[in-house]
């Protein structure tokens, strides 16, 4: 499910979130860093959000590349976040990856969890 990078995106990967993820990556000295997206069960809506970085990418691996940097997403949270935005916001609350998503059909206080 690799996608070329001239195909349309499936999600919105920000210019803040891209440029947030270089320099995380620059930081840990590790070129071979991408960040993956992904979805579990849990939170007090239903289903969560995740991230963490990794130096695999899986053949069935969904791969958005922006600015140098790679965002990953698994088949099965692929369903749940196809036209969500990625994004880093900083905020007086904090920094942080958010998810805007047109999937959720709500979110809890936190926006960390959803139910579709």
């Amino acid at each position: 499910m690799n996608m070329a990078t001239d195909m349309p995106s499936p999600f919105l990967f920000t210019d803040n979130a891209a440029s947030k993820v270089r320099e995380l990556i620059d930081e840990e000295g590790n070129p071979d860093l991408k960040l993956r997206v992904f979805v579990t069960g849990g939170g007090c809506s239903g289903f969560q959000y995740g991230f963490t970085f990794d130096e695999i990418t899986n053949d069935d691996d969904t791969e958005v590349k922006k600015s140098g940097v790679t965002l990953l997403v698994d088949p099965m949270s692929y369903q749940y976040l196809v036209g969500a935005e990625i994004d880093y916001v900083e905020s007086l609350e904090g920094s942080q990856f958010t998810i805007k998503n047109p999937n959720a059909q709500s979110t809890c206080g936190c926006g960390s969890s959803f139910t579709v």
